[in-house]
């Protein structure tokens, strides 16, 4: 039975939960997904630092042209010890913390410095170059939620907490499996006849990557059950999910389903009304997911982001909608009529909106470089002129 796209979605939001969470180290947790908020346990900055080179002084007692004496210097890590009064100055280096009694950082392109004191010519306003204890973030305040990736972004703010160590969810393993007589490693396929290089698992195991999954296998399998029923044991035992490329229509030699038949498999769902990638599907089987993919390079793409990423987040407890973010943007060129599937057209982004590409083609690949978002098309679509918002997700 054929589901839509929606349907499909649901039903991964049904089935699937997370798989745990576990503590490890900041040095570890580089595109993991938080399991637990991070709250920020103090201010940064701790106290009021200079955003400048210059000299600390406190304004109220400061004038151009009034000789102050220099007492001190504060940087970054070794700050001044003491306390600043009337008529005194302490030299200062950008992040180092102000000296007690100051409240302005003059920057140093306007001290004229003989000696033991330093002036200040006119126009060193109005800047203080000063940031405020607590002007990035204050103690208890929410820095990373729960579902949050440690993006390299996330991943200084999560340092800058003076955090440690990190709560993050169970890393998915996934295993990849190839499956088709015809394929071969790339660097290899031009040695035998008939034979074309293996691509779809490179791009598959790479999406699994960006989303916070472990690539623990990734094979290829021939077009016999036997050997291909032996092969999914044992991925099904080192992998939280299973993943098999090709073999997934109704002929003799298609074989993605049947090979797991052994191993108790459970199908969620079977076809989905969709363009590209009509024949994607999901089940269980030993207690782990299978996905099944088309073997053609771009439906294998398509449904890698549309399925195999929400699984993914899922399992790492990301809510679906963080994943699938869709969004209005107009186009830029006409978008040609859909049939009766819901279809994902491929597109590039360009100046004035979203560009469909020429070529959707479900086996293409060079077109796969060119497109960077999908545009979601209802059935029987009767097309769209340039200027028309469109939904459409970043692929």
């Amino acid at each position: 039975m054929m589901i839509s796209f929606d349907e499909a979605i649901g039903l991964v939001k049904d089935h699937v939960t997370t798989l745990g969470e576990e503590s490890i180290s900041l040095e570890q947790a580089a595109g993991r997904v938080l399991a637990t908020p991070l709250d920020a346990p103090r201010d940064a900055p701790v106290r009021a630092v200079a955003a400048m080179d210059g000299y600390a002084v406190l304004d109220a007692t400061t004038e151009p042209g009034q000789p102050l004496r220099v007492i001190g210097q504060s940087a970054a890590g070794a700050g001044f010890k003491g306390s600043l009064g009337p008529g005194e100055a302490v030299r200062i280096f950008t992040g180092a913390p102000m000296p007690h009694g100051s409240d302005r950082c003059i920057m140093q392109e306007h001290a004229e410095r003989d000696g033991e004191t330093v002036t200040f010519t006119e126009g060193y306003g109005p800047g203080w170059h000063v940031r405020a204890a607590g002007s990035d973030f204050a103690a208890g305040s929410r820095l990373l939620s729960p579902g949050a990736q440690l993006t390299p972004r996330a991943m200084v703010a999560a340092a800058a907490a003076d955090c440690a160590n990190v709560c993050v969810s169970t890393q998915p393993r996934v295993a990849i499996v190839g499956t088709g007589d015809e394929l071969m490693r790339p660097g290899t396929a031009h040695t035998r006849a008939d034979a074309i290089p293996e691509s779809v698992t490179y791009g598959v195991a790479a999406i699994a990557a960006e989303a916070g999954a472990m690539v623990v296998e990734r094979t290829l399998g021939p077009d016999d059950l036997p050997a291909l029923e032996e092969l999914a044991g044992a991925m099904l035992d080192v992998a939280d999910v299973v993943i098999v490329t090709g073999g997934a229509s109704v002929g003799e030699r298609d074989f993605a389903k049947p090979m797991f038949a052994p191993h108790g498999l459970d199908l969620v769902f079977a076809k989905v009304a969709i363009k590209p990638g009509k024949p994607v599907w999901l089940g269980r089987a030993k207690g782990k997911w299978v996905l099944g993919l088309p073997g053609n390079p771009t439906s294998a793409m398509v449904t890698a982001r549309l399925f195999l990423r929400p699984l993914l987040a899922r399992l790492q407890g990301q809510e679906i909608d963080q994943v699938l973010g869709w969004r209005n943007i107009p186009l830029a060129a006409p978008l040609k009529q859909t049939g009766g599937r819901e279809t994902f057209a491929r597109a590039r982004l360009v100046e004035h909106g979203l560009e469909p590409l020429d070529n959707q083609e479900s086996g293409s690949q060079a077109a796969l470089v060119q497109a960077d978002w999908l545009i979601r098309c209802p059935p029987n679509q009767p097309g769209g002129n340039a200027g028309q918002s469109v939904i459409a997700l970043e692929f």
